[in-house]
């Protein structure tokens, strides 16, 4: 296997299938040759590359663990390794951007790729973190395309199942639609709400007091920024369209507090509570099973 990207999610992903036994050797590279010794000290990686050309030499399966602004790029600087038998797969939380850059980058060995997006993570980052459980349980969508490989596409989902994890497919589109909603503004509105804090005057006064409540609610908001920067660019229209129903959310909650309308106040506490409590991390629901818990008034 060809790491290219030794930090957190590639380190952890190296650590695993070696712990599941379903890669006999692993050769990483990283723009940063730190990361990249550090990773094998770790025991994440067998072997340093200097270069991504060099760790994907002779590789049956490259890895891509790096930002999603940089896929482009660097399936241009391996394309030319990459065998018709070869799987190559990404772990980036956006898939129309990356499924683009492939196509570009990759010309005829586009059907060797297989878009990943396994739903985990932490707040920290870098290979130091790196957690041979990160993927245990976790859901992990592929994205395939109409030119994508069934023999790739099949490695894939045998290769995610060996690790524990609950693979799902879909098209690239509803994968950033379904994602700017569950995970996407929910961290722009974590982050945006510890900036409304730190614009008020007092600001520190109000941080000093928070408590429990705060500290779940705002925990997503230390991302690496970065990471959370290329994200919202690449996207930005699904995430703007959930601001939008936000935006009428609030509103509504506004126009009740406004008129003291508690009957209104309470139906939409309610409604969030009893979804909330309802909710449970892969459980499937249908529009009849929310429509008991929507708001009526």
């Amino acid at each position: 296997m060809a790491l290219i990207g030794c930090g957190l999610m590639g380190g952890s992903f190296a650590l695993a299938v070696k712990r599941a036994g379903l890669v006999k050797r692993i050769v990483g590279y990283s723009k940063s040759p730190s990361t990249t010794s550090r990773a094998r000290q770790m025991g994440a990686i067998d072997e340093e590359a200097s270069s991504a050309l060099i760790a994907v030499s002779g590789a049956d399966l490259v890895i891509l663990a790096i930002p999603v602004a940089s896929t482009e790029p660097t399936l241009r600087t391996i394309k030319h390794l990459i065998q018709p038998s070869t799987l190559v797969m990404d772990v980036g939380s956006t898939k129309v951007d990356v499924v683009n850059a492939a196509r570009g980058a990759l010309k005829d060995r586009f059907g060797c790729f297989v878009p990943a997006h396994p739903i985990t993570g932490k707040e920290v980052s870098g290979v130091d973190h790196a957690d041979v459980n990160l993927y245990n349980d976790a859901q992990v969508v592929l994205t395939p395309t109409e030119l994508t490989k069934v023999a790739q596409l099949r490695q894939a989902e045998a290769l995610w199942k060996g690790l524990g994890t609950h693979v799902t497919s879909m098209s690239p589109e509803m994968h950033d639609a379904a994602l700017a909603a569950s995970s996407h503004a929910p961290h722009l509105i974590a982050m945006a709400y510890m900036n409304a804090i730190l614009a008020q005057e007092d600001g520190h006064r109000i941080l000093s007091l928070a408590g429990p409540g705060f500290r779940d609610f705002t925990r997503i908001a230390a991302g690496e920024p970065n990471m959370w920067r290329d994200i919202f660019s690449a996207n930005r229209t699904e995430i703007l369209q959930q601001i939008h129903y936000l935006q009428h959310m609030l509103g509504r909650y506004e126009a009740a507090l406004m008129t003291d309308n508690q009957a209104a106040v309470e139906s939409l506490i309610r409604s969030a509570s009893d979804t909330r409590a309802q909710w449970k991390p892969g459980k499937l629901y249908t529009p009849e099973s929310l429509s008991k818990t929507k708001p009526t008034t």
